[in-house]
């Protein structure tokens, strides 16, 4: 679950990072109340977007008075921001974070994330920060200092110290607060169950401090269950309407840009269906895995999901029938066919106990499902109903 860069601020400034003053706005009545909060012009104002690049897509301008401010808040507040990370639909800007502008001396970078290759936490720094910092990345690897943490021993002052000599940092007061930030960092990330804690870039200041100037943090969904407060830190409108009304019914749902929907049960099986699929000349519409112990209404959820994408021409079913009954997936499809009203044509294989009664449950359907017996056929099928060489 990825954080707002105002709510990730506010973890950063509980843990102790220095993060400049701040005030949140969401409409324009706000606005001059909010300014003020913060201090006397210029502000920086900041859209509030689950997408990096902001900056370089018009989301980080500078306002030098309140008429100015006012001008831009209204051209970003209610638009869509386009990024080369959005997509073309780009993301809706529903929050502007306004703040006292830094002086900057330098531009660092530095991250701490759960690297799973590795199985260890592991801390990513430059002496290159700010907007230019994936192609640095891309062609200069050389500037890109990492170090893993041993997790019985956690992180060490010497590695610390590493990162701060690789940074040129001029002082031992800089070394020290880079120490304490790294520590910061460190212990926010198993406290909060984060997967990633970015500040990019991470200034320093014209008197020499160290400051976030700006932050992203992704919190691991599967430790959800021990974090309730969560619930108030996630923003909907930052995600894709299908794949939030998915995780409402248990469903793991991404979308694809096919034109083949797909619904299957086990991430596994669903990887090899699209690849089948995918090889036979389709491209699927989205990744859809409906769990080992799929129900009738889960089905019935499942097709909604997939229909609601206009790009969708025909829909596949690869069940295999381990944990639950093919017959019972059989009665579910037919009860969610007809009361969904599926106009694109559906293409069924089961595979597994009782397979045989459920295929012949929905030949007997009179619906307009066709049935396959095995994957590749089902996959072929599908693909030419898609295609529209299906008869």
């Amino acid at each position: 679950m990825n954080l707002h860069e105002y709510q990730a601020k506010a973890l950063l400034r509980q843990a102790g990072v220095a993060v400049p003053d701040g005030a949140l706005v969401s409409s324009l009545d706000q606005l001059t109340i909010q300014a003020a909060a913060v201090g006397d012009a210029p502000w920086v104002l900041k859209a509030q977007v689950h997408s990096g690049g902001r900056g370089k897509a018009g989301g980080v301008v500078l306002a030098k008075d309140l008429d100015d401010l006012h001008a831009r808040a209204s051209t970003l507040l209610g638009s869509r921001l386009v990024t080369q990370q959005t997509g073309a639909a780009g993301l809706p800007v529903s929050h502007l974070l306004i703040e006292a502008p830094t002086t900057i001396a330098r531009e660092l970078y530095l991250a701490v994330l759960v690297d799973r290759a590795s199985a260890r936490v592991v801390f990513m720094a430059s002496d290159a920060g700010g907007m230019n910092i994936e192609e640095v990345a891309a062609s200069q690897s050389e500037r890109i200092i990492s170090l893993s943490v041993d997790p019985a021993a956690g992180l060490q002052p010497y590695q610390c110290r590493r990162v701060g000599f690789g940074l040129q940092l001029q002082s031992s007061e800089q070394l020290q607060a880079l120490e304490t930030i790294m520590l910061e960092l460190y212990n926010l990330l198993l406290q909060q169950d984060a997967s990633l804690i970015e500040i990019n870039p991470l200034v320093v200041t014209a008197d020499g401090q160290l400051m976030a100037l700006d932050a992203k943090i992704t919190l691991d969904s599967n430790a959800a269950y021990r974090h309730p407060e969560w619930r108030e830190l996630r923003d909907l409108t930052q995600e894709d309407a299908r794949e939030a009304a998915a995780a409402v019914h248990d469903l793991n749902y991404i979308s694809l840009d096919g034109s083949i929907g797909c619904m299957v049960n086990g991430a596994g099986l669903a990887m090899a269906t699209m690849d089948l699929v995918k090889l036979h000349g389709g491209m699927p519409a989205n990744f859809l895995d409906v769990g080992g112990g799929a129900t009738a209404a889960r089905v019935a959820e499942a097709f909604k999901l997939i229909l609601s994408d206009d790009k969708v021409r025909a829909v596949l079913v690869n069940i295999f029938g381990g944990i639950v009954r093919c017959d019972l997936i059989a009665e579910g499809i037919i009860a969610a066919v007809k009361e969904v009203g599926i106009q694109v044509p559906v293409v069924v294989r089961l595979e597994g106990t009782n397979a045989a009664q459920g295929l012949a449950l929905l030949d007997q359907s009179d619906l307009t499902i066709s049935t396959a017996a095995d994957l590749t056929e089902a996959a072929q099928t599908v693909v030419a109903f898609a295609q529209g060489a299906g008869a």
